[in-house]
């Protein structure tokens, strides 16, 4: 009788809930197959708290936003004795092989406890799109379309006021959505993790383009882009001792006022970027991965991911998950040049 649990960590994201409806459904269709729910990520996996999940607990929740399941930054590696912290609750509710759906830091401790003998099955998931042996990550569509219907928003008032707005979306290490949401939205440069900028530059060229008659200007930041000394930008530490990044955008936007004499906004999108129904796409893309996991599970797979490549569901080691992060692609960015201020 298998016995799965599937639980969520890291950072919510759009899509969670239809990546657990999925294992659900395809794991309790098996005889006696049978789903623990892991509440509040590691946290509930390290201290026991779970629920079962049948085909009724999670009728309705592919449209919602979140997760049932809760989740946690807590990490039994960096909060506890690694697999000793887990292994009592695996045992305790006869679990045998385990859905790990997280972002790089939730995928390696999936990959080390697979290493040490734990039965795991990782599901990528990341607003930012930057994780390693997949194309696509659900959450990043959602969040890409919130950052391209901000900018229209944005747009109206910037062109009512003869404004530069500086938007600052999510990215810590790459520009993924700052790429995307920046050509969707239309805005007139993007400035991200993996190209250095020159502030100046770009104030003259917003300059010019202001002279020319266009006296409105958007300009995307993604939080992990350094200021103009070239130093991060934190915006303190969370409970768990993970450094936070944000605020970039309030030093690029009075330096950009300084430089072209033009009135400058900020907006920091934030949490608007994770929050609320996921788009059809990511709807499509975690519930194509939670099959795709729940499959592999039954087949006895361990210590892999699933993941896409182009339309086609892959498996890869769960280390190529959790390697560097996968960067927006040169060739992409210098399309997104052309249309630059």
């Amino acid at each position: 009788m298998p016995v799965v649990g599937v639980l969520t960590a890291g950072g919510d994201c759009p899509g969670l809930n239809a990546a657990i409806r999925a294992v659900v459904v395809r794991v309790v269709a098996e005889r006696d197959g049978r789903v623990v729910g892991i509440l509040n990520g590691w946290e509930g996996l390290m201290e026991g708290t779970v629920r079962p999940l049948g085909r009724d607990d999670v009728r309705g929740i592919l449209a919602r936003g979140g997760t049932i399941l809760g989740t946690s930054r807590k990490d039994p590696y960096l909060h506890g004795e690694g697999l000793a912290s887990v292994l009592p609750t695996l045992e305790a509710e006869g679990i045998d092989r385990l859905v790990v759906i997280g972002g790089d830091g939730s995928l390696r401790t999936a990959a080390r406890l697979a290493d040490e003998g734990v039965s795991v099955v990782g599901i990528p998931k990341t607003i930012d799109n930057d994780i390693a042996g997949t194309d696509y990550s659900f959450g990043f569509d959602t969040a890409i379309q919130v950052v391209s219907d901000a900018i229209d928003r944005l747009t109206t008032t910037a062109e009512a006021h003869h404004r530069i707005i500086v938007l600052e979306v999510m990215g810590r290490t790459t520009g993924w959505i700052a790429v995307y949401g920046g050509i969707a939205g239309g805005a007139e440069a993007i400035l991200v993790p993996e190209e250095p900028y020159d502030l100046a530059d770009l104030a003259g060229r917003l300059r010019r383009r202001h002279e020319a008659g266009h006296t409105y200007s958007i300009v995307v930041v993604a939080e992990g882009v350094p200021d103009p000394s070239g130093a991060e930008t934190l915006a303190g530490v969370d409970a768990y001792g993970f450094a936070r990044l944000g605020g970039v955008a309030t030093v690029i936007g009075p330096a950009l006022e300084r430089l072209t004499g033009y009135e400058t906004r900020v907006t920091i999108l934030g949490h608007l970027q994770r929050g609320g129904t996921p788009t059809a796409f990511d709807r499509v893309l975690a519930t194509r991965m939670g099959l795709a996991a729940a499959e592999a599970c039954l087949a006895g797979a361990s210590g892999v991911m699933v993941g896409v490549r182009g339309s086609t569901l892959t498996t890869t080691d769960l280390w190529e998950g959790c390697a560097e992060p996968r960067l927006v692609p040169a060739d992409l960015l210098a399309q997104a040049r052309w249309f630059f201020a």
